[in-house]
């Protein structure tokens, strides 16, 4: 009977401490954090017309007549379908299935959801095995222990043990320690899980960047190719009639080191296009050179989709981007933290039993009389540590405060991130319409001289200064054309786009 109400007594004692009220549970509950964004509205330079302003600048289009459509945030969970690029999209499925920083990035994840589910173990209680064997022989010398086999009418040159049973433990969390440890641990595989769909956006976005850069440097190398061609011309018909006797020596040799100068920049940028394919291998997981028929320059293709407009930057946006939550999620783990280290100041109550089998003959092992059994609790509370477990819950404070700012910088960088995007990729719109004049101008130019030097009305070094200039301009007209492309993806990666793994 009296066994009975003990077990009903510790029935009780555990239910406390599942069913404690939320008042027990010491530390602080995590909020939150209030971030305030300022109401500015996104640097928009507006799409250009050809209107000028005052000061001779292009004039952004009105409401009336701005084609941009408006950029919402639906628009951007798959953002490189939007160039309807099968080899774009074949290299961002490519590198969800094989890149192995991305992979490194699931394992951390794994590894993060296996030590919650340690954590949660301690809810549950323990149970432990254990077994032995024991044999013992005492000799005239060895008094006390000879005197004790002879006292217990046993032989006293030897003697057996068998013992084997199982023990347990449970904490039972008056104070919430454990739970606070569970939470904490939680919070963690949250954090872990937002880090991998930000190593998700990071890479979509790297390789949206890359893949573009190099289509830019196969447009260059067409642009210096096809000025290349266009000097070569002109030196031939130069050299030509200065072998026929009626020739200018110093307009060949213009012509000469014009042609090399162009020439020479050919090498550096098929190094580059080798390292942007290279680069692309490597993201989608594969080895460098498996990718390079794929990645061949391509016929004809124009990767600038119509522009877009941002009209806002919601808080609410910014808030979800993965890298934001992933602080976000390490503030609440932590500040779970500070309760696990406040449970230590006070008592730990634990409930403990044990029930097995012990005999000195093996033949009686299982016999009933063998069986053993206790229950009941305990409990521990440190009383002295030396200031060991203050200065570990201040430490544990200062944490969180760290994470506390470490978070409100996530938000003004993700403000940031987004606003430097979004003004770069607008203003290239205007750079991109004076740089289409410049490169007309250009063509005229040469087209001009030539005829001007042909009918002996101008020396060559107009024709070369016309031609120097058309290949400057036509390769800065091409790498703007690519630069608005990558802006838009750096708007794109700013937002939080590609989440749709």
């Amino acid at each position: 009977m009296k066994f009975q109400k003990m077990l009903l007594w510790l029935a009780a004692l555990c239910a406390a401490g599942c069913m404690r009220p939320s008042w027990l549970t010491v530390g602080p509950d995590y909020e939150e954090p209030e971030v305030v964004a300022h109401d500015a509205p996104p640097p928009d330079a507006g799409y250009p017309t050809t209107n000028k302003t005052a000061t001779g600048e292009f004039a952004p289009a009105t409401t009336n007549d701005d084609p941009r459509m408006a950029l919402s945030p639906e628009a951007i969970v798959c953002w490189w379908c939007r160039f309807d690029d099968p080899i774009l999209t074949n290299l961002v499925s490519l590198a969800a299935s094989n890149n192995l920083s991305f992979a490194m990035a699931k394992a951390r994840l794994m590894q993060s959801r296996w030590l919650l589910l340690g954590k949660a173990s301690s809810l549950v209680p323990h149970l432990d095995m254990s077994g032995s064997a024991r044999h013992s022989e005492a000799h005239r010398n060895n008094s006390s222990l000879y005197s004790s086999h002879k006292s217990s009418g046993t032989r006293a040159s030897h003697t057996d043990l068998f013992k084997g049973g199982f023990d347990a433990t449970w904490e039972i969390d008056i104070f919430g320690g454990v739970s606070r440890e569970v939470e904490s641990a939680y919070a963690s595989v949250e954090s872990a899980e937002y880090s991998l769909a930000d190593a998700w956006v990071s890479l979509t976005s790297e390789i949206g960047s890359s893949y573009i850069q190099l289509r830019t440097i196969q447009e260059r190398l067409k642009v210096a190719r096809t000025n290349l061609k266009l000097q070569s011309e002109t030196y031939d018909i130069l050299k030509s009639r200065l072998d026929s006797g009626i020739g200018d020596e110093l307009a060949v040799n213009q012509a000469k080191y014009n042609v090399e100068q162009t020439r020479a920049s050919i090498p550096n940028l098929l190094s580059q296009e080798e390292s942007f394919k290279n680069s692309l291998a490597v993201l989608c997981g594969m080895m460098p050179g498996a990718l390079h028929d794929e990645l061949q320059t391509p016929d004809d293709r124009d990767w600038l989709i119509a522009p877009q407009r941002l009209d806002s930057i919601p808080l609410d946006l910014m808030r979800n981007r993965p890298d934001v939550r992933s602080v976000e999620r390490a503030l609440a783990a932590q500040v779970a933290s500070v309760g696990v280290a406040t449970s230590y100041l006070y008592p730990k109550l634990y409930l403990n039993g044990s029930l097995g089998l012990e005999s000195v003959k093996i033949q009686k092992f299982t016999n009933r009389g063998s069986l053993y059994s206790w229950i009941g609790p305990s409990f521990s509370w440190p009383i002295f540590q030396g200031g060991n477990l203050i200065a570990n819950l201040k430490a544990e404070e200062s944490k969180m405060d760290e994470a506390v700012l470490k978070y409100e910088l996530a938000m003004q960088n993700a403000f940031a991130e987004t606003r430097n995007a979004y003004s770069a990729y607008t203003q290239e719109y205007h750079r991109y319409q004076s740089l289409q004049g410049a490169v007309k101008a250009a063509q005229d130019a040469v087209n001009i001289s030539q005829d001007l030097y042909k009918n002996g009305l101008a020396d060559f070094n107009n024709v070369l200064d016309a031609q120097r200039s058309l290949l400057t301009l036509e390769e800065a007209l091409t790498i703007s054309r690519g630069k608005i492309t990558e802006d838009l993806i750096a708007l794109f990666k700013a937002l939080g786009g590609g989440l749709a793994m």
